[in-house]
């Protein structure tokens, strides 16, 4: 393991200081260069000259004449150049641990999911507990939540914990359950839910009774944490993500974070959110940090949770579940302790970032905005995390708000049967209403919840304005009505996300003054068909002006 680690931070160091000398200035020349301006229109260039200081000096037109003898040049020979893609919503270290560990977001059944766990402990033998996730028993058909005893069916010998994919549920064997002491009698915590057989614990635990197998689980060194960040960024730069917000950001996070930054080794952009506002207080003290890095590393909010997520039911809605008409899903939080964490948060400057799916949920966030937004007043950029389940009559309640609306694609062509099923044709006119968000002046900032759902953003912008997955399914789209167009999804995966982030000043578009982060790829997205721009490759990535990655040959 300790191995491991030197090569992949090594390799991390390495990374970030290939290519292009410090401080000079440089020519990044025949390109097919694309960008958006300050308004969201499409413009071209065929060059960049990049200052000693990693920004745009000059976009160059072709035919325009170019430095006689710049410091340094790249010849692109004719690629295809775009600005960097910016994830509004990402958990870094998970992506980080979902690779080094036991995934499971691939299996397409309990039977494929538990051969693959028992042949994981089977190699692993010397792991006290089998740790992992991503499971999804939609994905495999299965009509319920797995048990215990489908899990000690692969592994009996020693404690097994699994994240389900959107991280609002887990799976443990017998042994784990045994480990951390749970039993009949164990109370469920509110804004928690025990999944039982009769009286016991079948084996799936929701949302806040995670606790109560995760404080038995063996915590991750830091030399772990470590491990996972490098592998979290080598993932986010290959597929041409040159920025992220980290939504969830713990103490030790924060701290692999700075180790990297200060080996020099941090090449994407983190936008971080702390998991609570104690965690912000504590990192930051009385404001938000500046930016660390030569703006690489930044704490500008605050995350809160008011509810969970729609495939564990944990998603608070104003109504019953249409396949679970005993459940409503429940809110993590009262309209008073949630107001005053907000308040507490927005009197130090804080950003309030608030995860709300369902439209219980989401009224509750509107409502604490609209109850405060009169003392704290000026430009607070409210983000709603998700806002995937939004009662109709909500909708307009984003704009006159001045709420961003972050949100992510992919969790609509994956979750479309799914939101049919637990929601009912009836109940769908709010959901994932992009298109309608954008009509009303609501600002868009779309990323992928990875690892909850891959940090692919090829994928995302093609389900974007497609409205479906990538079998083409369903034909003319999930709810075609609330497509965005192929540009405006490019916005919000690029300056969209910026915004939201109060960075827009700084990245998200090829500008003069603006950050030189873009990447090199195989192909023009904007005549590519959305088969062909799920399939686009990324040959460079550039952060600063440095080449930070490069794809492989073959």
């Amino acid at each position: 393991m300790i191995g491991s680690i030197r090569k992949l931070v090594a390799a991390a160091v390495a990374c970030s200081l290939v290519a292009t000398p410090a401080l000079a200035d440089g020519l990044v020349d025949n390109v097919n260069g694309i960008s958006m301006d300050a308004n969201g229109n499409v413009i071209h260039f065929t060059g960049i000259l990049i200052g000693k200081d990693g920004k745009v000096t000059r976009l160059l037109q072709s035919g325009e004449k170019r430095p006689a003898r710049p410091d340094w040049l790249s010849d692109q020979k004719g690629r295809t150049l775009l600005p960097g893609f910016i994830d509004a919503h990402g958990h870094v270290l998970e992506l980080g641990f979902r690779a080094l560990e036991l995934d499971l977001s691939d299996t397409k059944s309990l039977d494929e999911a538990k051969a693959r766990i028992a042949a994981y402990a089977q190699a692993n033998p010397d792991k006290k507990w089998i740790i992992g996730g991503g499971w999804n028993q939609e994905k495999w058909g299965l009509g319920r939540f797995p048990t215990a005893a489908d899990l000690d069916a692969a592994v009996g010998d020693r404690p097994v914990w699994l994240e389900r994919a959107d991280g609002h549920a887990a799976w443990a064997n017998s042994a784990a359950i045994k480990a951390a002491g749970v039993t009949a009698k164990t109370a469920t915590p509110p804004g928690g839910r025990i999944e039982k057989i009769g009286a016991e614990p079948a084996g799936v635990f929701v949302d806040s009774a995670q606790t109560l197998i995760e404080k038995a689980v063996p915590q991750p060194l830091p030399k772990d944490r470590d491990l996972a960040l490098a592998k979290a960024q080598e993932i986010l730069l290959a597929f041409g993500i040159t920025a992220t917000s980290d939504m969830g950001t713990s103490i030790d996070d924060w701290l692999a974070m700075r180790r990297l930054g200060d080996r020099g080794a941090l090449a994407v952009r983190i936008m971080s959110y702390g998991l609570g506002v104690d965690t912000a207080i504590r990192v930051g003290g009385s404001s938000p940090t500046p930016w660390l890095y030569g703006g690489k590393l930044r704490m500008a909010g605050v995350k809160l949770f008011a509810d969970g997520a729609l495939g564990s039911r944990g998603a608070w809605l104003l109504k019953p579940y249409s396949d679970a008409p005993s459940q409503s899903g429940a809110g993590f939080m009262t309209d008073d302790v949630l107001q005053n964490l907000m308040v507490r948060a927005s009197m130090d400057g804080w950003q309030v970032a608030v995860h709300a799916i369902g439209d219980k949920a989401n009224r509750q966030v509107l409502d604490a905005i609209d109850a405060i937004k009169d003392t704290y007043k000026g430009d607070r950029r409210w983000r709603i995390e998700h806002a995937q389940i939004v009662d109709p009559a909500d909708l307009p309640r984003f704009a006159t708000l001045h709420v961003i609306a972050s949100m992510q694609p992919t969790h609509a062509t994956s979750d479309m049967k799914m939101a049919e099923a637990r929601l009912g044709a009836d109940r769908l006119n709010g959901a994932y209403a992009w298109a309608t968000m954008l009509r009303n002046g609501v600002p868009l900032a779309f990323g992928s919840d990875y690892p909850v759902e891959s940090p692919d953003p090829w994928a995302g912008w093609a389900a974007a304005f497609t409205r479906q997955d990538a079998s083409g399914e369903p034909f003319g789209g999930w709810r075609p009505q609330e497509r965005v167009t192929r540009e405006q999804a490019w916005w919000a995966f690029t300056e969209g996300g910026a915004y939201a982030g109060f960075a827009e000043d700084k990245f998200g578009r090829l500008a003069v003054g603006q950050a030189a982060d873009f990447i090199i790829v195989d192909r023009d997205p904007l005549l590519s068909s959305p088969t062909d721009l799920r399939a686009t490759k990324v040959e460079e990535t550039w952060v600063g002006g440095y080449k930070v990655y490069t794809r492989k040959a073959g």
